[in-house]
Formats: C-alpha cells, structure tokens, sequence
C-alpha cells in the first residue's frame, strides 16, 4: 500500500521521469514545488530528503520544518553542500553514491585532458567554419602518451584516472593525505608525491579529483600555479572552488601555464562576463563529470538503497561519517 510507503521532499526539476518513478517504488513523493506551497502540510511527517544536483539546498530552514526527517540521501559523491556536523547533531543520517560515478567522472578527467592536449574544440570549430579552405597544419597541440601526469587526490576517481593515464603510457605521480599501499601503486603504475609542489613541478598535465573542504577551497592559488611547467595543463573535475578562478586568469593570460581544463568553476555556470570565458586557452564544460544515462540510474539505485537502509534501521552502504575525506 502506498499508505505504508515512507514519505520524502524530492526535487521536481533535472530529474527524468523514468528516475521519479524509480523513486515512487519505495516512496510517497513530496515535490519541493509543491513542499514550499504549504510546508506544514507535509513536512512533519516526512522522513527522507533526496538531494539531486545540489538541491534543494539543507538550510536549518529546511531542516527545521522535517522534525520527523532521518536521511538525507545526496547524488554524487561530494558533500561541501552538507552541514555533516550541524545535520548530525539533528540525529539525521547522511549518505553520498560514492562508486558508482568513479568510472564515469575518471573517463571525464582524461576527455578533458585529450581534448586540451591536442586542440580538439578549436579544430573542430575551424572544420565547422565556412570559410574554411585550408586545413591547418598545427594547432599548438601537445603529446598526452608518454607525458607526466599528475594526480592530487588519490581516491577511487584518482585511482580510475591513474588507471586510464597508464594506456598512454603516461609517467604517474600523485599526492593524497595517505598514501595508496605499494602494491596498489606497482599496479597503477603511480608514484607517491609527499609534497605536492613537488608534484607541480613535474607534471605536465595536472588533474585535481579531491572534495571541496576548508582545506581544499583554494588549493590551487597563483603560489602552486607559479611552481608548475609553463606547458602544463590543469585539468579539474572535482569543484570550482579548490582553484583560485581569479589566479587563474591571471595564470592563463601570462602564460604562466599553457592551458586549463575545467568540468567545474565557480559559481556553475559562470557570470557570462567572467574572463575565464573569454580566454583561448581555457576549455570548460558544464558539471558533466557523472552524466551518463548509465551513471544517473545507478545514482538512483544507490540514493534508494541508502535511504531504505536507514528507514529500516540497517546500516546504510554509504553513510557520511568521516569529515577528513580529502579525494574522491
């Protein structure tokens, strides 16, 4: 009986429908649209809060209208939209989809860096051009095969990367708050970095798959962008804010660094006259990191599973615990 169902706030835009209707299996839906019409209505009785894209955003607002509220369950596998400790102290459980979007947002990071290294937007633009007659003869591409990559935070989506970069034959260095066991590392072909500028040094391409924290934001500022190769890319598929936007620019425009490749900024997207936008040597695309039909199901399967866990009172497969998480 539906009656029996748990009821949860789930947002109603940037979800297909066959998504919700894998919701609706297990849920009674509350839309946030129609949850903000007349919150009293339902909120103190609702039990689970989906978070999709970052929304609805978890203000104490928010939360003070779900007393009965006890997961959050969020798509994707970052979590600096949550007040882990603020929603804890609620007794409210929360879980990520960690896993699931590791492959896809690995095959992202070396998209990004392919298409940089060898031009591939501003190759096809000159293709599209109808004024064009001859074909180019060089683009200013780099070698990606037998390059050095460097990878900071070395989680699961670190791993993958490492795992893709070793078909180019590429040199691996990386730096992660623990370091991999070395067995691990003899298998990705990967070598421990304890210093990251050492790390920026070395690289020629760049590629930061850690979670946005405290210690994150800013990460990357124009010290560390001075330390690396003025033919080095940086590549980010984690969040806008662990790299100084304003640093950048300036990087970019001196050539300091030979390009950026961005899945990421922000904010997302970005005022239309940011200068990031206006550089040659910049390439961004929007969040696409997890966006695969595929991926998207499996997110899905993995917010479901978790909150019926913890509706249940079982262990949830992907409860957020732990604040220290550095990488993906």
């Amino acid at each position: 009986m539906d009656s029996n169902k748990p009821l949860a706030l789930i947002l109603d835009k940037g979800i297909l429908e066959e998504f919700l209707d894998k919701f609706r299996q297990h849920f009674r839906l509350v839309l946030y649209q129609d949850f903000l019409k007349d919150p009293g209505a339902h909120g103190p009785t609702i039990q689970v809060l989906f978070i999709w894209a970052c929304t609805p955003q978890v203000t104490p607002v928010l939360l003070s209208s779900l007393p009965a509220l006890q997961v959050i369950a969020s798509a994707g596998v970052g979590y600096d939209h949550l007040d882990l400790p603020y929603i804890a102290r609620l007794g409210v459980k929360v879980a990520n989809t960690p896993g699931v979007v590791s492959d896809c947002t690995a095959d992202m990071a070396m998209a990004l860096l392919l298409a940089s290294a060898r031009n591939i937007v501003e190759g096809h633009r000159i293709m599209m051009d109808p004024d064009t007659s001859v074909m180019p003869e060089y683009l200013g591409s780099i070698k990606v095969s037998g390059s050095t990559l460097g990878i900071i935070g070395m989680g699961t989506i670190g791993c993958k990367i490492a795992q893709r970069a070793k078909g180019f034959d590429m040199k691996i260095l990386y730096c992660n708050r623990n370091r991999r066991g070395v067995e691990e590392e003899q298998v990705l072909g990967a070598s421990y970095c304890k210093n990251m500028d050492n790390l920026l040094g070395r690289s020629d391409f760049v590629v930061l798959s850690v979670c946005l924290t405290s210690e994150t934001t800013g990460l990357i500022g124009s010290r560390e962008l001075a330390l690396m190769k003025p033919t080095a890319t940086l590549v980010n598929i984690s969040r806008g804010a662990v790299v100084d936007q304003v640093a950048l620019v300036k990087a970019l425009k001196a050539g300091t660094i030979r390009a950026a490749a961005l899945d990421v900024t922000y904010p997302e997207p970005l005022p239309r006259d940011h200068p990031l936008l206006n550089l040659p040597n910049v390439l961004i695309t929007p969040h696409l990191g997890v966006g695969t039909i595929t991926t998207l199901r499996n997110i899905v399967e993995k917010m479901v599973d978790n909150a019926l866990a913890a509706i249940r009172g079982e262990p949830m497969p992907d409860e957020l615990k732990c604040l220290s998480l550095v990488s993906q």
